[in-house]
Protein backbone atom coordinates (compact mmCIF):
# COMPACT_ATOMS: atom_id res chain seq x y z
CA UNK A 1 0.00 0.00 0.00
CA UNK A 2 1.27 3.45 -0.89
CA UNK A 3 0.53 5.52 2.24
CA UNK A 4 1.56 9.19 2.42
CA UNK A 5 1.55 11.64 5.28
CA UNK A 6 0.55 15.22 4.57
CA UNK A 7 1.98 17.01 7.61
CA UNK A 8 1.24 20.48 8.91
CA UNK A 9 -0.36 22.55 11.61
CA UNK A 10 -3.41 23.38 9.44
CA UNK A 11 -4.33 26.46 11.45
CA UNK A 12 -6.69 26.64 9.62
CA UNK A 13 -7.04 24.04 6.86
CA UNK A 14 -7.38 25.95 3.57
CA UNK A 15 -8.64 25.30 0.06
CA UNK A 16 -4.97 24.99 -0.93
CA UNK A 17 -4.50 22.13 1.55
CA UNK A 18 -7.70 20.50 0.35
CA UNK A 19 -6.56 20.74 -3.28
CA UNK A 20 -3.25 19.01 -2.49
CA UNK A 21 -5.00 16.16 -0.66
CA UNK A 22 -7.59 15.67 -3.40
CA UNK A 23 -4.92 15.55 -6.09
CA UNK A 24 -2.61 13.44 -3.94
CA UNK A 25 -5.22 10.77 -3.39
CA UNK A 26 -5.03 9.97 -7.11
CA UNK A 27 -1.37 9.02 -6.57
CA UNK A 28 -1.52 7.26 -3.19
CA UNK A 29 -3.73 4.51 -1.78
CA UNK A 30 -4.14 6.43 1.46
CA UNK A 31 -3.25 9.88 2.77
CA UNK A 32 -2.90 10.53 6.47
CA UNK A 33 -3.24 14.21 7.25
CA UNK A 34 -0.84 14.54 10.17
CA UNK A 35 -1.46 17.47 12.49
CA UNK A 36 1.85 18.12 14.22
CA UNK A 37 2.20 19.56 17.70
CA UNK A 38 4.49 22.56 18.03
CA UNK A 39 4.79 23.80 21.61
CA UNK A 40 6.29 27.09 20.40
CA UNK A 41 3.27 28.01 18.28
CA UNK A 42 0.20 29.90 19.44
CA UNK A 43 -2.68 28.40 17.50
CA UNK A 44 -5.86 30.25 16.57
CA UNK A 45 -7.83 26.99 16.50
CA UNK A 46 -7.55 24.16 19.02
CA UNK A 47 -6.26 20.76 17.95
CA UNK A 48 -9.79 19.42 18.35
CA UNK A 49 -11.21 22.13 16.02
CA UNK A 50 -8.51 21.62 13.39
CA UNK A 51 -9.03 17.87 13.45
CA UNK A 52 -12.83 18.24 13.17
CA UNK A 53 -12.58 20.72 10.26
CA UNK A 54 -10.43 18.29 8.28
CA UNK A 55 -12.39 15.16 9.17
CA UNK A 56 -15.60 16.84 8.01
CA UNK A 57 -13.97 17.85 4.71
CA UNK A 58 -13.11 14.24 3.93
CA UNK A 59 -15.91 12.42 5.74
CA UNK A 60 -16.96 10.70 2.51
CA UNK A 61 -13.46 9.65 1.46
CA UNK A 62 -12.22 6.52 3.26
CA UNK A 63 -8.78 6.97 1.67
CA UNK A 64 -8.12 10.07 3.83
CA UNK A 65 -7.40 9.78 7.55
CA UNK A 66 -6.63 12.50 10.11
CA UNK A 67 -4.23 11.95 12.99
CA UNK A 68 -2.20 14.16 15.30
CA UNK A 69 1.35 13.48 16.41
CA UNK A 70 4.24 14.78 18.47
CA UNK A 71 7.91 14.60 17.58
CA UNK A 72 9.61 14.19 14.24
CA UNK A 73 7.41 13.73 11.22
CA UNK A 74 9.60 10.87 9.95
CA UNK A 75 9.10 9.02 13.25
CA UNK A 76 5.34 9.46 12.86
CA UNK A 77 5.61 8.12 9.29
CA UNK A 78 7.48 5.05 10.51
CA UNK A 79 4.95 4.44 13.30
CA UNK A 80 2.07 4.23 10.80
CA UNK A 81 4.10 2.56 8.03
CA UNK A 82 3.96 5.48 5.62
CA UNK A 83 6.78 5.60 3.08
CA UNK A 84 5.95 8.98 1.58
CA UNK A 85 5.52 12.59 2.62
CA UNK A 86 3.22 14.75 0.54
CA UNK A 87 3.96 18.47 0.39
CA UNK A 88 2.42 21.35 -1.53
CA UNK A 89 4.66 23.99 -3.10
CA UNK A 90 3.30 27.46 -3.89
CA UNK A 91 6.44 29.31 -4.96
CA UNK A 92 10.26 29.27 -5.10
CA UNK A 93 10.52 30.16 -1.41
CA UNK A 94 8.37 27.18 -0.46
CA UNK A 95 10.42 24.93 -2.71
CA UNK A 96 13.77 25.94 -1.20
CA UNK A 97 12.44 25.47 2.34
CA UNK A 98 10.77 22.13 1.52
CA UNK A 99 13.80 20.89 -0.41
CA UNK A 100 16.04 21.28 2.65
CA UNK A 101 13.55 19.41 4.84
CA UNK A 102 13.11 16.66 2.24
CA UNK A 103 16.87 16.14 1.95
CA UNK A 104 17.22 16.02 5.73
CA UNK A 105 14.40 13.48 5.97
CA UNK A 106 16.07 11.33 3.29
CA UNK A 107 19.33 11.47 5.24
CA UNK A 108 17.54 10.28 8.39
CA UNK A 109 15.16 7.73 6.83
CA UNK A 110 13.98 5.98 3.68
CA UNK A 111 10.93 8.22 3.40
CA UNK A 112 10.46 9.94 0.05
CA UNK A 113 8.93 13.39 -0.27
CA UNK A 114 6.54 14.02 -3.15
CA UNK A 115 5.89 17.65 -4.09
CA UNK A 116 2.74 18.84 -5.79
CA UNK A 117 2.53 22.34 -7.19
CA UNK A 118 -0.48 24.20 -5.90
CA UNK A 119 -3.18 24.99 -8.41
CA UNK A 120 -3.29 28.48 -9.85
CA UNK A 121 -6.59 29.12 -8.06
CA UNK A 122 -5.14 28.38 -4.60
CA UNK A 123 -1.46 29.29 -4.96
CA UNK A 124 -1.79 32.57 -3.05
CA UNK A 125 -3.63 31.12 -0.04
CA UNK A 126 -1.77 30.53 3.21
CA UNK A 127 -3.00 29.77 6.71
CA UNK A 128 -1.22 32.84 8.08
CA UNK A 129 -3.04 35.12 5.61
CA UNK A 130 -6.37 33.49 6.48
CA UNK A 131 -5.70 33.96 10.21
CA UNK A 132 -4.98 37.65 9.61
CA UNK A 133 -8.25 38.03 7.69
CA UNK A 134 -10.14 36.31 10.53
CA UNK A 135 -8.47 38.48 13.22
CA UNK A 136 -9.57 41.58 11.34
CA UNK A 137 -13.09 40.29 10.79
CA UNK A 138 -12.71 39.99 7.03
CA UNK A 139 -14.40 37.56 4.65
CA UNK A 140 -12.18 34.49 5.05
CA UNK A 141 -14.79 31.98 3.80
CA UNK A 142 -13.66 32.08 0.18
CA UNK A 143 -10.24 30.68 1.21
CA UNK A 144 -11.30 27.70 3.35
CA UNK A 145 -13.55 24.64 2.89
CA UNK A 146 -17.17 25.09 3.99
CA UNK A 147 -16.57 23.18 7.23
CA UNK A 148 -13.98 25.67 8.50
CA UNK A 149 -15.90 28.29 10.44
CA UNK A 150 -15.03 30.65 13.27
Amino acid sequence: MKRAVFPGSFDPFTLGHQDIVERGITIFDEIVIGIGHNADKNYMFSLYQRKMFIEQCFQNNPKVKVMDYKGLTIDFCKSIEANYLLRGVRNNGDFEFEKAIARTNRELSEIETVFLLTSVQTSFISSSIVREIIRNKGDYKRFVPDYVRV
